[in-house]
C-alpha cells in the first residue's frame, strides 16, 4: 500500500487528506503538524476568537474523522529533513518516517521587524490558535494597541481591537492601506470606516524606533510622534516555510516551486498552499497566494494528481476579509494596469471596484458589502468573454444579467 506523508497542520493539508480519504485511495496516510491542535479554521483567530467571551477553536475535522480513515495524525511534529534518495522525512525527536509520495503543505511564517529581534512579552504576530489565544489573553488586559502593517491581518485585529473599546492606532509605511492587495478606491474606503470607528490610521509611517522595559515594549515612536502601547501587533506579511524543501535541493523561489499539477522539481514531491509559488492560469506567470480557497483547491490537484489523473490548477481566486462592519471580497487577482470601473457609490457603504484588461474581460472585482456582485463576478470572470463596461458600472443593472449580454 502506498504511503503518503503530509507535512502541515492548516487548511491544505487538512483537505488534501480529507480528498484523499474521500476519493478512497488505497494508501496509508500520515499527518505531521508542529502545531499543537488538530487542523482549525484559521480567518476566526483575527476577529471573533479574540473577541468573543467563550471563543472555541472551529475544527476542520475531529480527531475520529481521521482515526476511523485510518489517517496516522502526529501532532508537536516538526519535520527537519527529507532524505529524497531513501524517501525519508526526519522529524526533530529523531523519527524516521519513509513515504512514497511527501505532500508540503508547511505554510508561511510571519515577517519580523529587525528592530524587535529580541523576545518582547507583549509582542504579537498571528498565525496559529496558539498565537490568537496569547494575545486574546492581553488584548482584553490593555488600553492601548499599536498595530504595525496596514495589510489584511492588520486591519482586522485593529478593527477587533476597536470594537473591544480599546485606543487603537495602524502604522502603515506605505502611502495607502493595502497597497498590493487591492484597489486605491478600497484602500480611501477602509481609511475612512476605520477612522469612523475610532482606529487612529497613520500612513506613511515607518516605525523609527521601539522603547521596552523588563521585557515589554511600551511605545514606539515615528519621528517625534510617541505611541503608547500595551499591546503591540506585527501585521507586515509573511514569508513562505521552504527551508524545509530548499535544504532538500527541491527549486525555489518566493515558495516551492510547483507546476501546474502541484509537482515540485521531484516527481515524488507535492507541494500545495500557501508555501507554493505556482504558474498562474489567470495571470500568466508564477506568483504565490495566500488564501484558504487557493489552499483547498491545490489540495485537490494534488489528490488527482497522486490518483494518476492529473488535472492543471485552474481555479478562480477569491478572497475575503471582514474588518469591523465591512466585509470585502475579491474575485480573480488585482492587475494595477487594468482599467478600473466604479460600480456604485462608497458613502453608500455598498460598492465594488471593476477591474477590466485589454480586450474588455472581466479580470477581477473587489466588492464591499456587496455579495451579489461578488457571486455574479466569479461567474464572470470565468466566462472569459468581454462585457459591456457600462452595464457594468451601473448599480441598478445586475453583474449576473450580463452573462447573456
Amino acid at each position: 500500500m502506498k504511503k503518503i506523508v503530509v507535512i502541515g497542520g492548516g487548511h491544505a493539508a487538512a483537505q488534501f487528506c480529507a480528498s484523499l480519504i474521500e476519493a478512497k485511495c488505497e494508501a496509508q496516510l500520515v499527518l505531521v503538524s508542529d502545531d499543537t491542535h488538530l487542523p482549525y479554521q484559521r480567518p476566526p483567530l483575527s476577529k471573533t476568537y479574540l473577541k468573543d467571551e467563550q471563543p472555541a477553536p472551529a475544527w476542520l475535522r475531529g480527531e475520529s474523522y481521521y482515526t476511523d480513515n485510518g489517517a496516522d495524525v502526529h501532532l508537536e511534529a516538526r519535520a527537519v529533513a527529507i532524505d529524497r534518495q531513501a524517501r525519508t522525512v526526519q522529524l526533530h525527536d529523531g523519527r524516521t518516517l519513509p513515504y512514497d509520495q511527501l505532500v508540503l503543505a508547511t505554510g508561511t511564517r510571519a515577517r519580523r521587524l529587525p528592530m524587535l529581534a529580541e523576545s518582547h512579552d507583549n509582542v504579537h504576530t498571528l498565525r496559529s490558535l496558539g498565537d490568537a489565544a496569547r494575545l486574546r489573553r492581553q488584548l482584553h488586559e490593555a488600553a492601548n494597541v499599536v498595530v504595525i502593517g496596514g495589510g489584511f491581518i492588520g486591519l482586522e485585529i485593529a478593527a477587533t481591537a476597536g470594537q473591544l473599546g480599546k485606543k487603537t492606532t495602524v502604522l502603515e509605511a506605505a502611502d495607502r492601506l493595502l497597497g498590493r492587495s487591492a484597489s486605491p478606491e478600497v484602500s480611501a474606503y477602509l481609511l475612512r470606516k476605520h477612522g469612523d470607528a475610532g482606529v487612529d490610521i497613520r500612513l506613511g509611517a515607518a516605525v523609527d524606533r521601539v522603547e521596552a522595559q523588563e521585557g515589554r515594549v511600551t511605545g514606539v515612536w515615528v519621528g517625534q510622534d510617541h505611541f503608547p502601547a500595551d499591546v503591540l501587533v506585527i501585521g507586515i506579511g509573511a514569508e513562505p516555510n521552504d527551508e524545509l524543501a530548499r535544504e532538500a535541493g527541491l527549486d525555489c523561489d518566493n515558495g516551492i516551486v510547483v507546476d501546474d499539477c502541484m509537482r515540485t522539481s521531484d516527481p515524488n514531491i507535492l507541494a500545495i498552499g500557501d508555501c507554493t509559488a505556482f504558474p498562474s492560469a489567470w495571470l500568466g506567470r508564477r506568483i504565490r497566494l495566500e488564501s484558504v480557497q487557493n489552499a483547498n483547491d491545490q489540495a485537490r490537484c494534488a489528490v488527482l494528481c497522486i490518483k494518476g489523473e492529473p488535472q492543471p490548477y485552474s481555479a478562480l481566486p477569491w478572497f475575503w476579509s471582514d474588518q469591523g462592519g465591512v466585509r470585502l471580497q475579491i474575485a480573480g487577482v488585482p492587475d494595477s494596469s487594468h482599467r478600473r470601473v466604479l460600480r456604485g457609490d462608497p458613502s453608500d457603504d455598498k460598492f465594488s471596484v471593476l477591474y477590466f484588461s485589454g480586450d474588455g474581460t472581466l479580470s477581477c472585482v473587489e466588492s464591499i458589502n456587496a455579495a451579489p456582485d461578488h457571486m455574479a463576478a466569479r461567474k464572470l470572470i470565468a466566462g472569459r468573454k468581454p462585457i459591456p463596461e457600462d452595464q457594468a458600472a451601473d448599480a441598478s443593472v445586475p453583474l449576473k444579467t450580463l452573462d447573456q449580454a
